[in-house]
């Protein structure tokens, strides 16, 4: 009989870092499941995860936790997920550099880790990890720049001076953004990054975007890197009155950039890479090494989908009731 079964953080509190007790998961396979928020995105993968946990004919135990992109959570998780002796871990990495010390530790104890969305440096992921299940965040920006330069070039900006709305704390963030430039700068090579700023976070969003266009007015577009940030770009720009002068090209599917995209009046296309779809790759990753299989290639490919058109958001609404990409 296919079954999960989930722990939240709680569940592991009694396990002493580097104690050899552990939860009772001898008749399951106990997976490690790190997340870096617990909305869109990650919410997505979360239940890629679960219900691919439900579907693949296996017993899984998930011990799941939301690192909310502290490496100290992050590492304190994944020294008790080693104690609790579970077969693999999937994180997206906190940090390139600062989360080595606790995946290398996992790698030492046998665990193998797979990463997905973000993971460590290059040279330490090819020691310590398994496998990473990665959108090419550069074709990811650059698929999305090709979309806003045509946009341009179609409104006759030759100049077009935009505002990033940046995560740029994790390293595929600033690849999204070189591709995105990369694209620009073929098509439209006058174009100017009048100001780039953290903001995913909805509230930060409206309100850097807004702090932006007041000492950027010249501003064509904005660029959301990830989360809500094109979304709260679009507000931003209602609000001002701004509609049909300033467009937002965004990254990152959900609900509500979807009904924006579907409008069409300023959200012009979003970039996405399908949560659970990530999630499901993910974990197959984390199963695989579980069972000892060698990995072809530490890189493990997922597609990138472009959504351009008010018809392409209203059937994406259609097929994500959950509003999970």
């Amino acid at each position: 009989m296919k079954s999960i079964k989930q722990f939240a953080i709680a569940a592991l509190a009694a396990a002493t870092v580097g104690s050899a007790a552990a939860p009772a998961l001898a008749d399951s396979t106990g997976i490690g499941a790190i997340y870096l928020d617990d909305v869109g995105f990650y919410a997505a993968v979360r239940k890629g995860i679960q219900d691919s946990a439900k579907s693949m004919g296996k017993e899984v135990d998930l011990l799941e936790t939301n690192a909310r992109a502290d490496p100290g959570a992050e590492a304190s998780f994944i020294d008790r997920l080693i104690s609790a002796n579970v077969k693999a871990i999937i994180l997206s990495a906190v940090s390139a550099d600062g989360s080595v010390r606790a995946i290398r530790r996992a790698h030492e104890a046998g665990i193998p880790v797979v990463c997905y969305n973000t993971c460590i440096n290059d040279a330490d992921m090819k020691k310590y990890v398994y496998a990473y299940a990665v959108a090419d965040p550069t074709e990811f920006g650059r698929q999305l720049g090709d979309v806003a330069a045509d946009y341009f070039i179609a409104q006759g900006i030759k100049e077009p001076k935009i505002g990033v709305l940046n995560c740029e704390f994790v390293e595929v963030c600033v690849k999204r953004r070189e591709g995105f430039e990369a694209a620009l700068k073929a098509k439209v090579p006058g174009y100017v990054i009048a100001a780039n700023q953290r903001g995913t976070v909805l509230d930060d969003a409206v309100s850097v975007s807004d702090q932006m266009l007041s000492a950027n007015p010249e501003i064509n577009a904005f660029f959301g890197e990830g989360g809500d940030a094109g979304t709260g770009a679009v507000r931003t720009i209602k609000q001002r009155g701004l509609t049909g002068k300033v467009v937002v090209f965004a990254a990152d599917m959900t609900s509500s950039a979807a009904t924006e995209l579907a409008d069409f009046s300023v959200m012009k296309a979003v970039a996405d890479v399908s949560g659970q779809g990530i999630g499901k790759l993910a974990l197959e990753q984390a199963l695989n090494g579980a069972e000892g299989k060698k990995a072809a290639d530490i890189i493990v490919p997922m597609g990138i989908s472009i959504f351009k058109s008010a018809d392409d958001a209203k059937k994406w609404l259609e097929t994500h009731k959950d509003g999970l990409s």
